[in-house]
């Protein structure tokens, strides 16, 4: 299985642990967005980082894929 989202940073703050960054899924502004606001029209991911040079490679305002694939069972 492989599904594949978009989402806008819409948000990030820094704590005493980290960075927290928050995503919502685009809506509008491109005819790809338009197409992926059909199939994911609503949703918010919240994602905590704590390495500072991880969080600074993400930028608020900008778009990013975020792919979903079935990952293999430890054995």
């Amino acid at each position: 299985m492989s599904v594949r989202a978009k989402f806008k940073l819409v948000g990030r703050e820094e704590g005493r642990e980290g960075f927290s960054l928050r995503f919502e899924p685009v809506v509008s502004g491109s005819p790809e967005n338009d197409q992926f606001f059909k199939y994911t029209p609503w949703g918010v991911l919240r994602l905590g980082i704590i390495s500072a040079d991880a969080a600074r490679e993400f930028t608020v305002g900008d778009d990013y894929y975020l792919d979903f694939t079935t990952a293999p069972h430890p054995s």
